[in-house]
């Protein structure tokens, strides 16, 4: 109930007001234009004043105080124009749809006043992440429906995170203290979800050895989280509906009925009004569980909430496997222009991907996989010193293949070549370096084999390579006699 304050010294005019002001059920108080400004200033709670505009003080009273809104009884006219916080004027005789007509004005008035709308707290929320409009408006929306046990039905696309505003309402609900148990209508059969759903008794069916309690009975004093509830089967939306409707249920095989003191949430992808009209879905059981729907926004619709998505996806990776990933600006960008037809379970997944392939490093837009690169960018191909490039060269062509040879006795291989060994002076036409590394190399193996005896063993020594390298290279390039 509302406090309303009516300011009038005309006892016929606000006896009138108190008695409309009854029959529509509001609380009002009344006071005289000379006690108005003290009683404004020392009375917590008043949502209207209704002021007799013929008192002399009027126009001061409605300017000392532009936090409340005012109704103006009699000739109003000039007192509504000059001040904003004049809703509208009364006429007299007073009617009730009239009164309640200006009343609603200064709930809105109260309601959209700036600074009204306090933020909530960031740690109230577990995991809603964001600071767009779409998700002020849900945190809006939870925190009026949590402390109330009204059936919500959560709407939105897959991946959008519907548990996730689930699980808030209940953490936020006088049942916190509860189990708030999540049930996936979709993953479990047809014929096995009523035992899931209410439990069953020892030998209720083949397989039941001993009794179960279901979902139901988990979730006493609790929520029960119903996901994806337009894909449970017709037979199994009646036996809910009446679950909702007595408030008790029976175990599959049993006779005694349980009390069910369960708040429902439920959440669905598919559209229910068209389920309905295909009949696939009860339009009893859909107004049983849409008495407060959320419309959870896909991440399309709420790209400005990407940054602050991937700063609380990195972070989760980080605490439990110690491995993150930084973004560039321009990367975020991107990502920002990308559709997310996965919603924030395909943001989550591609985190959980550039993780493995990039830990602790930078992610730019050239190491987005392809789908997701919408920025044009000029890639880095960095450019190396010929010294570095010629030291790889030399370094790929001694490298050891990869070849295990187990026998590394001192047998002799005889081998003989005619070829002999490269110009010591460079062409003056130009040459190709790595030709003419391996016709070194190939030139100082044959000369270190000649200086010790063609003994494979002494040769890689003098080399300072293995001798299973040696014998490879002599293969690799036919050296023979």
């Amino acid at each position: 109930m509302s406090h309303i304050l009516i300011i009038s010294s005309k006892e016929s005019r606000y006896k009138n007001l108190e008695i409309v002001c009854s029959f529509i059920g509001e609380e009002c108080s009344v006071v005289s234009p000379e006690q108005a400004s003290s009683f404004l200033e020392s009375t917590p709670g008043i949502q209207a004043v209704i002021i007799d505009a013929e008192c002399n003080n009027a126009t001061q009273i409605v300017k000392s105080t532009p936090s409340l809104p005012f109704i103006a009884v009699a000739d109003s006219q000039q007192l509504e124009s000059q001040l904003a916080n004049v809703v509208g004027e009364l006429h007299e005789p007073v009617r009730y749809p009239e009164l309640a007509r200006l009343i609603h004005r200064c709930q809105e008035y109260i309601r959209h006043k700036p600074g009204s709308n306090a933020k909530p707290e960031k740690a109230t929320f577990q995991n809603l992440v964001g600071k767009s409009a779409e998700i002020q408006r849900i945190r809006l929306m939870i925190q009026q429906v949590a402390p109330t046990d009204a059936n919500v039905l959560v709407l939105g696309e897959s991946g959008t995170g519907k548990e996730v505003i689930a699980s808030n309402i209940h953490y936020l609900s006088n049942r916190q203290k509860g189990p708030f148990i999540p049930v996936n209508c979709g993953a479990i059969p047809g014929e096995l979800l009523e035992s899931e759903l209410f439990g069953h008794e020892k030998g209720a069916f083949t397989g039941a050895v001993s009794a179960r309690k279901g979902r139901f009975e988990l979730a006493q004093s609790g929520t029960l989280f119903l996901d994806e509830i337009g894909d449970m089967p017709l037979q199994m939306q009646v036996k809910l509906l009446r679950v909702l409707q007595e408030r008790t249920f029976e175990r599959v095989g049993g006779t005694k009925p349980i009390d069910c003191d369960v708040r429902i949430i439920a959440a669905t992808h598919r559209n229910l009004e068209t389920m309905i009209e295909k009949g696939d879905f009860r339009e009893d059981l859909y107004y049983r569980l849409n008495v407060f729907p959320i419309e959870n926004p896909a991440l399309r619709e709420r790209k400005e909430d990407i940054p602050l998505l991937l700063q609380e996806i990195v972070s989760r990776f980080e605490e439990r496997e110690g491995k993150s990933v930084r973004f560039t600006q321009e990367s975020i960008a991107s990502l920002m222009e990308h559709r997310w037809s996965g919603n924030v379970r395909e943001l989550s997944n591609l985190v959980e991907r550039l993780v493995i392939l990039y830990p602790n490093q930078i992610v730019d837009v050239q190491d987005l996989p392809a789908k997701y690169q919408h920025v044009e960018v000029n890639g880095f191909e960095p450019e190396y010193p010929d010294e570095l490039a010629e030291r790889d060269a030399i370094n790929a062509l001694f490298t050891d293949e990869g070849f295990d040879f187990s026998d590394d006795s001192d047998d002799e291989i005889i081998v003989d070549t005619t070829s002999e060994s490269p110009a010591g002076a460079l062409p003056s036409d130009g040459l190709n370096l790595k030709e003419y590394l391996s016709t070194l190399e190939v030139d100082m193996i044959k000369q270190a084999l000649e200086q010790h005896d063609w003994v494979v063993a002494r040769t890689a020594e003098f080399l300072d390579m293995r001798r299973t390298t040696l014998v490879e290279k002599m293969r690799k390039y036919n050296i023979s006699r």
